[in-house]
């Protein structure tokens, strides 16, 4: 074919090419994705074999399609996986007609991915890499040497190492769940790539197809290798996958199978879901591809066991048996017959407690997650009355070891949302509050191993003071249960603490827990929100909060039971949101609130005077005079010994020693005791703008300011102290900058010019999908002088320095502040003071422009 008649076809078959794709999207009606996608795929293949008969391609090369390609499954804007396959290695000849084929497939609107080889080349390539072994077994002839394809079918078969093909596969598999942090219900999933998306499921075909049983679900189920339940719900679960990433491809125009929140709802939408009872669309879309995600892993999970069964023979050898239900076969849990749990409920639940109790079993045998999968319905009401089960799942509850395991296997098999509904009923529900990164159902399966892990010796050295706790902890099973309750209610519409409350106890009493524990549990979940929000949100050198907290804590053990339930909560949310700043708070108001319970008393003058006496002792260790020191504690007001530890008191007094009525500024800074983070000291003579002018210089070098305190001392001087962090740096790290942030806060300190503009920056796509109303509470103390203003807002550049300058203008001067950023999501409280904070009206003014300077454009 001449170039401009070349020229003219290629327009052609650029052009049907481009509405072949858009007329299929667009008549596109749902339901049956697998046509699409074998529709699409017959379009490419009779534009590919048009475009190698026009170029003339050599006699004795062929084209194959390979990977999802040539197995039909050609999603609307995928890339199109192509082998050349030739007879003999590319002559100077013809590397010119080679190059202008490849070149005119993407001239005609295609998307390729392509290789080159002989078929020694492509067999050489197979036994190095998985992927393209993975490839070929998938080979389709489109046009060319029909015979040379043949042979290569014939060299490739026989030169596939199944067990070896088999297990690297697997670990293929576990490699990439590791990537996608093996969690299927990540908030934005990869449909394709991430555990029980559709990737595992192409693994168990191609699995499948390396040992004989066939390459699709109905050869597997004519094996045997699938019920045909189990080969029903597997198709489900295709259909749905293929729909969301056929829709997804449509929505953005381009190969994307992240589920992203900038496309959840409009999926949502597309895929006929609505809004209602308090649930947005787009979670109830996620809420469905999260079980049907959980149910491809169990499925993946179940059939890659009975491949490798097939493949080492293994399971023959019976090596113990437990009782007429159970028996251990190869390190493994195995039902006696298939007919245990139809035969017998109560075995479901047995079957996790002995693997508890049996701590060197490796897991259950693909036959029984198979029959325990297939009797989930056995689970019903009356299964739930039977005193046989309840008494398996307290005793499942007091094992020492296996619990969190086992109620996450219980999970994975529908087995625990239907032995607790009200469990089963947030399964795979989304958490859209900027904070969480976990489904309800993994947040609380989470939330009870970190809490059960305080009660393992291995991992003492974690959380000291909650391990030691812990096991001096009676009865220890009510935490266990309070952590899968606490969270059980949401989504319902309501407060979910309190109907949380109502629900635990319930399963105390059916359970039969005695009064005192049932009660523990029903505050645990009505108050697990409690320690959190005081220890975070007020100021603990308050006697009046103390007191205020004690009041809704019944008693020692109810304390120490919602500080190792809030511990573990709070690590459970996010690995970003936990820091050991929160854990200082926590363990600072545990103790307190601990003395007040044992009816320990003091007065300010004691504790004023412990505390300098105790910081003396430190200074003695630097030979410093402690004498020294007491004129400039004396300008000092009592609640600046209150809020400062005693070892702090002592640094800010060896800080300032001897420059404290110096008239300038000082600045210093350390590595925090806590380990993380650096802890700043600000001495400047008293000026209104300090706070505003400090969080600016902090916002600007990219740190984040977790709490702050001010001081003023009788002489004119601000003592302020500022805890700030940055997430991406170790110990070492905050040490190299010390020298850094000292020398830019004293120069932003010695200038007179107006504060510089807030940091401007872009807004996460978090808080752009799932903005957040900002709250703004500003409410009385017991020291009429004060106030505690909360704000609530969406994290964005420049927030604290936004509000910090809208107090300035209003005059109002900020004592403490504590900066609780948790994700995208800010929840700051100052205590603050100021002449107009009485009027009405000055607060009503000062709350809209607040509201005006946090709000996200």
């Amino acid at each position: 074919m001449s170039p401009d008649a070349l020229r003219a076809r290629v327009g052609k078959l650029r052009a049907a090419i481009a509405s072949r794709r858009r007329e299929l999207q667009e008549t596109y009606l749902g339901g049956r994705p697998a046509r699409l996608l074998r529709q699409w795929s017959a379009s490419v293949d009779e534009a590919l074999r048009s475009l190698w008969g026009d170029t003339s391609m050599p006699a004795g090369w062929a084209l194959v399609a390979v990977g999802g390609y040539g197995r039909r499954e050609l999603f609307p804007c995928s890339d199109v996986d192509l082998l050349l396959l030739l007879d003999a290695p590319v002559g100077p000849d013809e590397q010119p007609l080679l190059d202008r084929f490849v070149g005119t497939l993407w001239d005609i609107g295609l998307e390729v991915g392509h290789s080159v080889r002989t078929a020694h080349e492509c067999l050489e390539a197979a036994r190095s890499d998985i992927t393209v072994a993975t490839n070929l077994i998938e080979a389709r002839w489109l046009a060319g040497d029909r015979r040379l394809f043949g042979r290569f079918e014939q060299a490739r078969d026989s030169a596939l190492d199944i067990r070896l093909f088999v297990h690297a596969k697997r670990v293929e598999q576990e490699q990439r769940h590791a990537r996608q942090q093996d969690a299927a219900s990540s908030l934005e999933p990869n449909i394709k790539e991430a555990p029980g998306g559709l990737r595992d499921l192409h693994v168990v075909l191609w699995m499948a197809r390396a040992c004989g049983f066939g390459s699709d679900w109905s050869a597997l189920e004519r094996s045997g290798l699938l019920g045909r339940a189990e080969a029903a719900q597997i198709r489900r679960n295709c259909r749905f996958l293929q729909e969301l990433r056929i829709r997804l491809h449509r929505l953005t125009k381009r190969r994307e199978d992240r589920l992203l929140f900038d496309w959840q709802t409009g999926l949502a939408q597309e895929m006929g879901f609505s809004d209602g009872r308090g649930r947005r669309a787009s979670e109830r879309l996620m809420q469905r591809y999260y079980r049907t995600a959980k149910s491809v892993v169990l499925l993946n999970t179940i059939l890659l066991r009975l491949l490798d069964a097939h493949l080492n023979g293994s399971g023959t050898v019976v090596e113990q048996v437990l009782d007429g239900h159970f028996v251990i076969r190869d390190g493994l849990l195995d039902i006696a017959d298939h007919g245990v749990f139809e035969r017998n409920p109560p075995a479901i639940l047995r079957a996790f407690l002995e693997l508890a109790r049996r701590p060197e079993l490796r897991g259950l045998t693909a036959g029984t997650m198979r029959e325990l999968w297939r009797s989930r319905q056995k689970v019903d009401a009356a299964f739930r009355r039977d005193p046989c089960n309840i008494a398996s799942f307290n005793a499942l509850l007091r094992e020492p070891r296996g619990l969190t395991h086992n109620l996450q296997r219980m999970n994975r098999y529908d087995i625990l949302g239907r032995y607790l509904p009200e469990f089963g009923r947030i399964v795979g529900q989304m958490q859209h509050d900027l904070f969480h990164v976990y489904t309800v159902d993994e947040h609380i399966l989470m939330v009870l191993r970190n809490v059960r892990r305080f009660a393992q010796a291995e991992f003492a050295h974690e959380y000291p003071l909650c391990s030691r706790l812990m096991a001096e902890f009676e009865r220890p099973e009510v935490i266990w249960v309070a952590a899968l309750y606490h969270d059980i209610a949401k989504g319902r519409g309501g407060d979910h603490s309190t109907l949380g409350a109502v629900d635990v106890r319930r399963f105390c009493r059916r359970h039969g827990f005695d009064a005192g524990d049932t009660a523990l549990a029903e505050f645990l979940v009505e108050q697990h929100l409690l320690m959190s929000a005081t220890a975070q949100k007020q100021d603990l050198s308050d006697p009046a909060v103390i007191a205020a907290f004690c009041q809704k804590v019944p008693d020692e053990r109810s304390l120490t039971a919602l500080f190792l339930l809030t511990v573990a909560d709070i690590r459970g949310t996010s690995p970003k949101v936990w820091n050991a700043w929160k854990g200082k708070l926590l363990q600072d108001l545990y103790h307190q609130a601990l003395r007040r319970l044992r009816g320990e008393k003091g007065t300010d003058g004691t504790w004023m005077q412990g505390r300098q006496v105790e910081a003396e002792n430190i200074l003695r260790l630097y030979a410093l005079d402690a004498e020294a020191n007491r004129g400039f504690w004396a300008t000092l007001e009592p609640d600046y010994f209150m809020r400062n530890e005693p070892a702090d008191i002592a640094w800010h007094a060896r800080s300032l020693y001897g420059r404290h009525n110096g008239g300038e500024a000082v600045v210093r800074a350390r590595l925090a005791p806590i380990g993380e983070g650096l802890q700043v000291l600000v001495y400047s003579p008293e000026r209104a703008d300090l706070f505003a002018r400090v969080t600016g210089v902090f916002e600007r070098m990219g740190y984040s300011i977790a709490e702050a305190r001010l001081h003023t001392t009788r002489s004119g001087y601000n003592v302020f102290v500022f805890l700030v962090m940055d997430p991406g740096r170790d110990a070492a790290g905050y040490r190299d900058i010390v020298a850094l942030v000292e020398h830019d806060l004293l120069v932003a300190l010695q200038t007179e010019e107006p504060l510089p503009p807030p940091l401007q920056g872009r807004l996460s796509r978090q808080v752009r999908h799932f903005p957040i109303s900002p709250e703004i509470n500003l409410r009385g103390v017991e020291n009429p002088r004060f106030r505690i203003l909360t704000v609530i807002a969406a994290d964005q550049p420049g927030l604290l320095s936004r509000m910090a300058q809208v107090l300035l203008r209003h005059s109002v001067a900020v004592h403490s502040a504590k900066v609780n950023t948790l994700r995208e999501r800010a929840e700051d409280s100052f205590l603050v003071s100021g002449p107009g904070l009485g009027d009405a009206r000055q607060v009503a003014q000062l709350e809209q422009d607040l509201a005006g300077a946090i709000a996200v454009t």
